[in-house]
């Protein structure tokens, strides 16, 4: 064979198998033989296996890696409490847009006075300014914790979220304290005033006079809404506040079944309590002329006084007069 014919087998070998090499690879399926997530967990043991490694520390359960049980609770906290925790917001605040484009702000039907009448004193403020300051923050971070990947992250970057998301929790774990020491504050200072009574219920079937001008139901110092949004406050942060503890020493809150359920009891309450402070914010700022004086300044105008919590007035004004004579009365 000459040299060229030598030359011309090689190449034509060469070409051969350089056409069919593509075709080779196109059949070629990487993912063919590989094991799958389900495959795993088949034999590692079944659908409840776990994945853990070793540790050194006393609490074994530190040392799981994966537990397919926790699927579910996984899917619960990714999506059903994702929806309720942003509807529950916006939808509160959607419903106070419409209810203000339609009734407006509520004013004083006769007119500020001039003449105002303490109402909390400094004392009062100061729990309460505790506890709705804490509360936002807490409401705030928390929420974070729930939506913040799938809303703050993509608007403001991974640095910055995880920067918000780091000194968040330090202040979610930290503000819970004066959260739970101005809860028992208002408990003490307002409960006597908070106890439901029948006048309440004409003062709900009327609701309030919300929905109609001129229509003021008698009320003593907390109306039937206030004594609402108390109960609410109260038995709803003394569960968020249970909860809380629960999940901050998980090592108390028993297995991490009972750690899970606390933490989806946690968000529902949370959810909650975020649409009534919502609304209790509306109808204490802009909702209602001359209701922000009362933990402003802690002095409400005597008008709006009288229309809003009548007998309440009355009873200061009795208190008054009757102080009044016992000073003004000289001794025999």
């Amino acid at each position: 064979m000459t040299y060229l014919s030598r030359l011309f087998v090689a190449l034509s070998v060469v070409l051969a198998f350089g056409l069919s090499a593509p075709q080779v690879q196109a059949q070629v399926n990487p993912t063919q033989s590989s094991v799958n997530e389900d495959a795993m967990f088949q034999a590692l043991g079944g659908d409840s296996a776990v994945v853990s490694g070793r540790v050194t520390i006393p609490d074994r359960g530190a040392g799981t890696l994966i537990s397919p049980d926790n699927k579910s609770w996984a899917a619960l906290q990714g999506r059903t409490l994702h929806t309720l925790s942003i509807w529950a917001v916006i939808g509160m605040i959607a419903i106070l847009t419409l209810f203000y484009l339609i009734r407006g702000k509520i004013r004083i039907d006769s007119g500020m006075s001039g003449r105002t009448i303490l109402r909390f004193n400094w004392v009062e403020r100061f729990a309460h300014w505790t506890l709705a300051s804490t509360f936002i923050i807490l409401a705030l971070t928390g929420l974070n914790l729930i939506i913040g990947k799938s809303v703050i992250l993509p608007i403001f970057g991974e640095a910055a979220f995880g920067t918000l998301s780091a000194y968040g929790k330090i202040a979610h774990n930290y503000l819970a304290w004066p959260f739970m020491a101005s809860l028992v504050m208002i408990l003490l200072l307002w409960i006597v005033h908070n106890i439901p009574e029948k006048l309440d219920l004409d003062w709900i079937k009327q609701a309030g006079g919300l929905l109609k001008k001129g229509v003021h139901p008698p009320a003593r110092k907390f109306n039937a809404g206030q004594k609402l949004i108390f109960w609410a406050v109260v038995i709803g942060g003394a569960g968020l506040s249970y909860t809380g503890i629960m999940m901050l020493f998980p090592a108390e809150a028993g297995t991490q079944a009972d750690w899970q359920f606390y933490q989806v009891v946690h968000a529902l309450i949370a959810a909650a309590l975020s649409a009534i402070v919502i609304a209790h914010i509306y109808i204490g700022s802009v909702g209602m002329e001359g209701a922000f004086d009362a933990m402003g300044s802690g002095e409400v105008d005597e008008n709006w006084a009288k229309e809003h919590h009548s007998l309440w007035v009355e009873e200061v004004k009795a208190t008054q007069k009757r102080n009044t004579t016992q000073v003004t009365t000289p001794a025999e």
